[in-house]
């Protein structure tokens, strides 16, 4: 999907180079995969302490892998 978008040139260098990453096109899908990553980590943070989970340790341990 083409979109036209209005980034300060400096930004875009400065992050491209950061990064590491060839074009400005890899740059943004970088950033985008990298915002979901932090929502998915955030929503897993979120849920600490909220998930009741009964393993037996002991027994886990003894299953044949």
């Amino acid at each position: 999907m083409r979109t036209t978008l209005d980034i300060p040139d400096a930004l875009l260098d400065e992050a491209r180079r950061a990064a590491k990453l060839g074009t400005k096109r890899e740059l943004v899908i970088a950033g985008l995969e990298e915002l979901i990553r932090k929502a998915h980590r955030e929503a897993l943070r979120d849920m600490a302490g909220k998930l009741e989970v009964n393993v037996d340790l002991t027994k886990s341990r003894k299953r044949p892998a």
